[in-house]
């Protein structure tokens, strides 16, 4: 049996995913063509594809394949960033960021279509994935999401108060957008899918070695764990906001530039056949505008799941309050009782943009979910292969940038559940509609970023 602290978290996924390969640890000395640290969605979307050229690869896991983020997920699958626009992205990356744009737009799709291609059962759902406004005056964050994902190509469309409450089965929203390209997947069958269809592909995954360190030596790579080494021409990072939790060395610039926030999921008993024609009756995904965000989807077996957010790490007090939330949403959803709590961590950047780096010569790195990982970590996937392949770099949808790593990371990490307070305060005030759409509520990740900047130029 494993230890503890790299057993599978006690949550629905584990339960009910049959278990993954049987993989070895790290032993001796190895090489490859390529290595990946890390065998989440990104890491072994890279194998996969990099095995799909007939590159040699060699992937490295501190614990299993989706013992991380890419296993504890809510699964929801979104086809955007959750909070800058395309002109956005654009702005700040210019060519490099239009191509990302592209890459967003089709990452949803790209999921499916991979899920598909190599008969991973992880109970998808291409459904679409909705996002409704939780008051009047943040119609305008719609109004501008379906104006540029429109003009970038996306099916996106617009929604009344009225088809919000048809679509969501609850008067609580006024209006909002969808995606019909989103969905929602078991994350752990998927992350246990991919590595099957990797080694079916002749992909080497060592499990249960935690990188140490990784350096460049004699024109090679050189990947270090308890137990052995991997020497490689490139290297990808995939380890996201786990970056430091195994070794605080391995990439501290990138672990740092990253806010480990603790993301609580939970799972209902399955609902009645009543309740499902009312709560979601197209089996939609759905997360909406609240900074405290309200997000709910179906499972396989009609387990309505959800979560939240609280200060402390106790699960009751969390159970009480989404179930009484879920009530509000939807009266006739009865008694709610939750089978299943759990969580993980999603990785926040201070400007809501994900970071793509060059660590060295073919080397390259990824971190910055912020809580849209789940489509967008395969697409990502796809060109870290071509980027470790040496596809030129105009011709990547990938926007490098140099690390900026927090100012006092280890205290603002403390400090991060206390800012719970103050989504409740700013969810509960209405802000006025403005012409580019009204502004988003101020975060402590805003706050970190002018503190960074100041400590900069003092």
């Amino acid at each position: 049996m494993p230890p503890d602290h790299i057993r599978m978290p006690e949550s629905l996924w584990a339960a009910v995913t049959p278990p993954g390969p049987e993989l070895p640890q790290l032993v001796g000395t190895e090489q490859a063509d390529v290595v990946i640290v890390g065998a989440g969605f990104t890491g072994l979307s890279t194998a996969l594809h990099l095995r799909e050229t007939g590159v040699d690869v060699a992937v490295v896991e501190a614990a299993e394949p989706g013992w991380g983020g890419s296993g504890r997920n809510h699964g929801q699958v979104i086809p955007t960033l959750t909070r800058p626009d395309p002109e956005d992205v654009v702005a700040k990356h210019g060519a490099a960021g239009e191509r990302f744009v592209a890459l967003l737009r089709d990452c949803a799709s790209t999921l499916f279509d991979v899920a598909r291609r190599y008969q991973i059962e992880a109970e998808q759902e291409q459904t679409g994935w909705v996002q409704p406004v939780h008051s009047p005056g943040r119609m305008g964050i719609a109004e501008r999401r379906v104006r540029q994902w429109s003009k970038a190509g996306a099916p996106v469309e617009l929604l009344s108060r009225e088809q919000v409450r048809d679509m969501l089965g609850s008067d609580a929203w006024f209006g909002g957008f969808w995606n019909r390209t989103g969905g929602h997947v078991n994350p752990l069958a998927l992350s246990r899918g991919l590595a099957r269809a990797a080694l079916d592909r002749g992909a080497r995954i060592f499990a249960r070695s935690p990188v140490s360190r990784f350096e460049r030596r004699n024109n090679s790579w050189i990947v270090t764990t308890p137990l052995g080494q991997i020497a490689a021409r490139a290297l990808i990072l995939a380890t996201n906001a786990y970056t430091g939790e195994f070794a605080k060395a391995l990439a501290p610039e990138i672990a740092r530039e990253v806010m480990p926030v603790r993301s609580w999921q939970m799972a209902t008993e399955p609902l009645s056949d009543a309740a499902r024609k009312i709560v979601i009756p197209g089996r939609q995904a759905m997360s909406d505008t609240h900074g405290e965000l309200y997000f709910a989807r179906y499972d396989a077996r009609n387990r309505l799941v959800t979560g939240g957010a609280q200060i402390g790490t106790g699960a009751d007090s969390l159970k009480a309050s989404v179930a009484a939330r879920l009530k509000r949403l939807w009266p006739e959803i009865g008694e709610v009782r939750f089978d299943y709590v759990w969580n993980g961590y999603v990785g926040m950047t201070t400007d809501f943009l994900p970071r793509i780096h060059r660590l060295g010569p073919d080397a390259f790195a990824w971190a910055g979910c912020n809580g849209r990982a789940v489509a967008l970590s395969i697409a990502i996937g796809q060109e870290l292969a071509k980027a470790a392949q040496g596809v030129a770099e105009r011709e990547l949808a990938l926007p490098f940038t140099e690390p900026l790593p927090w100012v006092a990371h280890g205290l603002l990490r403390r400090l991060a559940p206390l800012m719970l307070m103050v989504y409740r305060r700013r969810d509960a005030a209405e802000i006025p509609d403005g012409p580019s759409g009204p502004p988003q509520p101020e975060h402590m990740i805003a706050w970190a970023s002018n503190l960074r900047n100041r400590w900069r130029t003092s």
